[in-house]
């Protein structure tokens, strides 16, 4: 009875691992045959050796065993290419050294068409790059980098497009030309500025003697019209003070004449006797009369014998006297 239940027990716990053990391969097998690819992936099945296409993003399902799988990044990447040494046109060697943007745009074919892309890759830049060098001088060399790196995208994207691949850039990083290339190089950019910068100079002293003769222009311009506005305002203040003097000088002649129109006869004839007075007590030893001077002496000789004068004081006729001294001298 024992033995008989040992041996029911050994075959119940026999088939508990055998259970177990076939879950464990089946879950394997499930494992295997789900693939997860990323949205950035895709996966190129083959099934017994035949191509069956590519797979993803998301879950891929296969056969275990009977499928293989290989992933494929769909990024853009970059291939770097060492320093190549390349002959210009002019047979001057330089190094140079660039950068390959790439990225696959068709998975199957990237696997199918090319067993080494890098490899193959980096042999046809160098090929490609040499061909293209050997075209042009070193001058156009280093001045057309740009239209460098578009021949050489255009000639490299040629190729790789039966791979899948797509060149979406070429860069080139670096030209290195010999080192006396280079002392060339050198001294013929310090003499280009040195040229600039005489001719920047002689432009600044064309420009500076050209503004320095506008500024005297100017000044001279705004001098002379400073002049001639002067000259102006001083013949206005000078016709404005003549005037003025002409209009004072009228003024005082109308007062002059309303003061001397009251006076009579005898009395201007006392005043010529004042002048005649300090005439004669001057230094001078002779005297010049002028015509008219005898009219004053009529005037003067009518007074002394007017009736009206004889009837007065003696007096007046004395003082008359006294006033010419030297009357009968001068007769």
């Amino acid at each position: 009875m024992f033995e008989t239940l040992a041996l029911q027990t050994g075959e119940l716990i026999a088939e508990i691992l055998i259970a177990i053990l076939i879950i464990i391969i089946i879950l394997a097998i499930v494992a295997a045959s789900i693939k997860i690819v990323k949205e950035y992936e895709r996966v190129v099945v083959f099934r017994l050796g035949r191509l069956l296409g590519a797979r993803g993003p998301g879950i891929v399902f296969i056969f275990p065993f009977v499928n293989r799988l290989t992933k494929i990044d769909l990024r853009e990447r970059y291939l770097e290419v060492p320093h190549q040494t390349a002959i210009t046109k002019d047979n001057a060697p330089v190094d140079i050294d660039f950068l390959i943007y790439y990225k696959v745009v068709d998975a199957s074919q990237s696997v199918v068409q090319v067993q080494n892309f890098v490899g193959a890759s980096v042999g046809l830049a160098t090929t490609t790059l040499r061909a293209v060098v050997g075209d042009i001088g070193l001058d156009e060399l280093l001045a057309k980098r740009e239209q460098i790196n578009s021949v050489l995208r255009t000639r490299l994207d040629e190729v790789t497009e039966r791979w899948g691949i797509k060149v979406t850039n070429v860069e080139i990083r670096e030209i290195r030309p010999p080192k006396d290339v280079q002392y060339s190089m050198v001294k013929q950019t310090t003499t280009e500025r040195a040229r600039r910068a005489m001719v920047l100079e002689a432009d600044g002293i064309r420009e500076s003697s050209i503004l320095k003769a506008e500024g005297g222009k100017q000044s001279a311009i705004l001098t002379a019209e400073g002049n001639k506005q002067s000259a102006i305002l001083n013949a206005e203040g000078d016709k404005q003070a003549a005037i003025l003097r002409g209009q004072g000088l009228g003024e005082s002649l109308g007062f002059v004449y309303q003061g001397v129109s009251g006076v009579d006869a005898k009395t201007m004839t006392l005043q010529y006797l004042d002048a005649l007075k300090a005439i004669g007590q001057s230094p001078s030893t002779k005297y010049i009369f002028p015509m008219e001077f005898m009219s004053i002496i009529s005037r003067f000789k009518d007074y002394l014998q007017s009736p009206a004068d004889q009837n007065s004081s003696a007096t007046p006729r004395k003082e008359l006297e006294d006033k010419m001294p030297g009357q009968g001298a001068s007769q």
